[in-house]
């Protein structure tokens, strides 16, 4: 039940239509964005649990292969087996992407580059340090 009052001041008091009426809202239906008066902890970010112990980068198997399934007829290059973070992903895209010249995303645990550049990708990451290997014709 909302309750009008000539108060002035208050946490969860918002104007009405009148001269100096304020209407106070419940505690629990307050939709409040921002005040000085109550310390709300922040939530903590989620560790990645998909990130298994960094393996030596020799010793990852890296597979590259080339993708035409539910994409309109276009070619694909996907980069899978990977073990590194997603902002690991995503520089190894970015420097892949300026290298080919071709755009890419990251998708779940696997890398993305548009178009057939499987070869170009396994000289590339073969001289990061990585043994990738070459799945399909």
């Amino acid at each position: 039940m909302y309750t009008f009052s000539n108060v002035t001041e208050g946490r969860n008091n918002i104007a009405a239509s009148g001269p100096g009426l304020k209407w106070n809202m419940p505690e629990e239906k307050s939709k409040l964005v921002f005040s000085t008066g109550k310390f709300i902890p922040r939530k903590e970010r989620p560790v990645e649990a998909s990130v298994k112990p960094t393996l030596n980068l020799s010793q990852q198997k890296v597979i590259v292969r080339l993708d035409r399934k539910r994409r309109g007829g276009k070619s694909v290059t996907v980069i899978e087996g990977l073990h590194l973070s997603t902002k690991e992903r995503e520089a190894l895209l970015k420097r892949l992407k300026a290298g080919l010249g071709a755009g890419g995303a990251v998708k779940g645990s696997s890398v993305e580059i548009q178009g057939d550049h499987c070869d170009a990708v396994i000289t590339a990451l073969a001289n990061m340090g990585y043994r990738p290997k070459r799945s399909g014709s």
